[in-house]
């Protein structure tokens, strides 16, 4: 082999090792990024969870205490649930 083919073999060969190595450093940071968004998206994940029993658990008390109440005063419900309706059905003729 001649001296200049050797030469172009040696460049062409640090021009490998180079790629390989940034292609290697650029899989390393893309799979810290991967397992950061993994680890966020199972905290974002785990806080809707959170928050949707939450209002379910809210929801039920709310539910609750409205059944306690219309059982307790039905007349009273009877008229604010008259009341309620008068001022809705007031409120949708204006618009």
């Amino acid at each position: 082999m001649s001296k200049q083919a050797r030469g172009d073999h040696a460049t062409t060969d640090r021009l490998s090792e180079r790629a390989h190595e940034s292609v290697n450093q650029f899989a390393k940071t893309a799979g810290k990024a991967e397992e950061r968004i993994r680890h966020d998206a199972i905290d974002a994940e785990a806080r809707i969870r959170d928050v949707g029993q939450k209002a379910r658990k809210r929801s039920d008390e709310t539910l609750h205490s409205i059944s306690v109440f219309v059982q307790d005063k039905p007349l009273t419900s009877l008229g604010l649930a008259f009341a309620a309706g008068t001022l809705l059905s007031a409120l949708r003729r204006r618009s």
